[in-house]
Formats: C-alpha cells, structure tokens, sequence
C-alpha cells in the first residue's frame, strides 16, 4: 500500500512539473512605463494646470513656496483631488522627485483651512513660529518628516523623504517663510 502511494504521489509531482514548464516568451520591445507614464496613470499633470484646477474649484489664488530644497529634482508633478462624495477632502499635490535618487522625494499638499488636518499628539513634534508669526509644527513620522503650517485660508504640509537629512526642519522654515 505505502509503495503505491509513493509511485501515485511521484507521478502527480512529475506531472506538475511538466504542465507548469510553459515557455513564456516576452516582446523584447517591451519596456516599463516611464515615471512620468506612471504619475499620469495615478491623474498626475503639470503643477501649473493642477493648480489652476484648484484655483478654479475654490475661486481664490493659492501661493506656492518661491523656494524648494537644495537636492537635485528631475520632474515635478500637481494632481487636484475633488472630493466629490464628502466635499471635505479637496486637496492639491505637488510632487517633485528624482528619477535617478528616488529618496529625493519632496511634497507639498495644501488643503482649505475649514478641512484641516490637525496633527495632536502625533509622532515627534516640535512647534517653529514663522515670520509672520504663525505657528507651524514638524513633524518626524516613519517615512516622511512633515512640516504643516498655515498660510491665508489654506494648510499647508511640505513633507520630505526622512532619508534625506540634508533637509532639515529649519530647511522647512525657510521653504514656508518664502511664500509671499
């Protein structure tokens, strides 16, 4: 009987083995989507049309920091995000990255202050005073360090890869002290 079972599980296991020995040939013409194909297919476009998007659906300007960090970019992308459904997530983001050092990773979301996010007691944070004398907090949280202030009627959240430490919290500061 033990022998049976043995040769019965022998010739299901070859059995396997050759049915799932296929040739699967590939398109050597075939090639990945580019990042900039990749952000497109996630609703990513020009910062310039996302913001007039944004601008548009709350009728008032929106000012964007003059600077950004001293590392190197390689494309920058803006989505609008209608919260359609509950009218409390309306958001645009600006993302600039790098193709080549994907830890140069570098956000700005700028929401309506009537749905901001508030960030009590979440991860470490320390409270900075901004030249025009609001208060924003850093936040250093497992992949991001967040820097979330508050400018006109919008909240503004510039996060940065935590790998990159030449971007500090007072790098930050200055980023949010250049919107005029």
């Amino acid at each position: 009987m033990q022998k049976k079972t043995h040769l019965l599980f022998s010739i299901i296991c070859i059995s396997i083995c050759f049915s799932a020995n296929e040739m699967i040939f590939a398109n050597p013409n075939d090639t990945p989507p580019s990042l900039e194909e990749s952000y497109a297919q996630f609703g990513y476009i020009s910062v310039e049309k996302a913001v007039k998007e944004f601008e548009n659906h709350f009728k008032q300007d929106v000012k964007l920091p003059e600077i950004k960090p001293s590392i190197p970019f390689t494309l920058q992308f803006g989505r609008f995000n209608e919260d359609n459904k509950y009218d409390i997530n309306d958001l645009l983001e600006i993302k600039l990255v790098n193709e080549k050092v994907t830890v140069n990773n570098y956000k700005i979301d700028i929401r309506p202050l009537k749905n901001k996010i508030t960030f009590k007691n979440r991860g470490n944070q320390k409270v900075y005073t901004l030249k025009n004398g609001q208060k924003a907090i850093y936040v250093e949280h497992q992949l991001f360090n967040f820097f979330v202030f508050e400018d006109g009627n919008w909240q503004y959240m510039l996060g940065i890869d935590k790998r990159v430490s030449k971007v500090t919290a007072d790098t930050l500061v200055e980023i949010a002290n250049s919107i005029e």
